[in-house]
C-alpha cells in the first residue's frame, strides 16, 4: 500500500504496470482491493491505479457532509498528485457516479469513462422511496458490527452462482469499512442527481452492467446509454452488481478492448 496527500487527505492506493494511466474507483462498499483482478490483468499494457476513497481502507476519513463534490475534487487532486495526466477513469457503482461528478467538475481530467453498474446518483436513477431506504440502511449499518453489514448487503452484490472464493475475498474487504466513510458516501450519493451532465459528456464512454444486477439494473444502464452521446452499453449474462469480480474475464476483455480504442 502506498499513500499520498490529496486535497489535505492522506489517500492510500495501489499501483501496477506501465502505459496509459487507468484510474480505478471503487464502490459504496469495499476499497482499492475491489480491483485486485484488474490490477493484475491490465498492468501488462496500462499504468493501473486503484485508490481508497476518503473514508475507506487506508485513507483518512472525510467530514460526513463531504458531498459528491468533495469526493470528486479529492479524486482530481489525487490524480494530479500522482502525475496521472488525462487518465481513463473506471468506476464501479458509486465509483461510476463519482466519475461522472469528476467529469462535471474537472472535465479536462478523464480521457475516457468506464461506468460499471453505475448510477446517475441514487437520486438520479432510483425511485425516491428506494433512495430513502438505502440512506437509512447505510446509517443503521454504520453503527452495527461489520458482519451484519456483510450479511445484509452481500446477497445484493453477487448472484448465487458467483465463484465462492471471489465472493469471500470481496466480503473480507467489506468488514473493514469505516463508519464515517459509509455515512459520508451514502449521504453524498443519496443527494446526487447527475442526469444533467450526461448529455454533455464528450469523451468515449463504456457502460458495463450485469443482467442479474439487483442494485443497478440493466434498465439503469439503458437510461445512461440513451443520455450519453456515443456511449457503448454492454450487458453481461449471468452477472450481478460487482461485475469486475464475478465476471472478471468478460469484464477485463471488454475494458481492454475499449481502452485500446479510446
Amino acid at each position: 500500500m502506498n499513500t499520498v496527500d490529496a486535497a489535505g487527505y492522506r489517500i492510500a492506493y495501489e499501483r501496477a504496470g506501465e502505459g496509459p494511466p487507468v484510474l480505478l474507483v471503487h464502490g459504496y462498499v469495499g476499497d482499492r482491493r475491489t480491483w485486485r483482478g484488474q490490477l493484475a490483468a491490465l498492468a501488462d499494457e496500462f499504468t493501473v491505479v486503484a485508490w481508497d476513497a476518503p473514508g475507506y481502507g487506508g485513507s483518512d476519513d472525510p467530514p460526513e457532509d463531504f458531498g459528491l463534490a468533495g469526493f470528486a475534487d479529492c479524486l482530481a487532486a489525487f490524480a494530479a498528485a500522482l502525475g496521472l495526466e488525462h487518465p481513463h477513469v473506471l468506476g464501479l457503482s458509486f465509483g461510476g457516479g463519482l466519475a461522472l461528478e469528476l467529469y462535471r467538475r474537472h472535465p479536462a481530467v478523464p480521457r475516457s469513462l468506464v461506468l460499471a453498474g453505475a448510477y446517475a446518483g441514487w437520486a438520479g436513477s432510483l425511485p425516491a422511496a428506494e433512495v430513502e431506504h438505502r440512506l437509512r440502511q447505510a446509517e443503521r449499518l454504520a453503527g452495527l458490527p461489520p458482519q451484519q453489514l456483510v450479511d445484509e448487503l452481500l446477497p445484493t452484490l453477487f448472484t448465487d452462482a458467483a465463484p465462492r472464493e471471489r465472493v469471500a475475498e470481496f466480503a473480507a474487504t467489506m468488514t473493514e469499512f469505516h463508519p464515517a466513510g459509509l455515512r459520508a458516501n451514502a449521504r453524498a450519493f443519496a443527494a446526487a442527481d447527475l442526469r444533467d451532465v450526461l448529455p454533455r459528456i464528450a469523451v468515449p464512454t463504456l457502460l458495463l452492467y450485469g443482467d442479474r444486477d439487483r442494485r443497478a439494473s440493466p434498465d439503469v444502464g439503458r437510461e445512461l446509454h440513451a443520455r450519453i452521446p456515443g456511449s457503448r452499453l454492454v450487458i453481461m449474462d449471468g452477472v450481478g452488481h460487482v461485475s469486475n469480480v464475478e465476471g472478471a474475464e468478460r469484464f477485463d476483455a471488454e475494458v481492454r478492448a475499449f481502452l485500446r480504442a479510446a
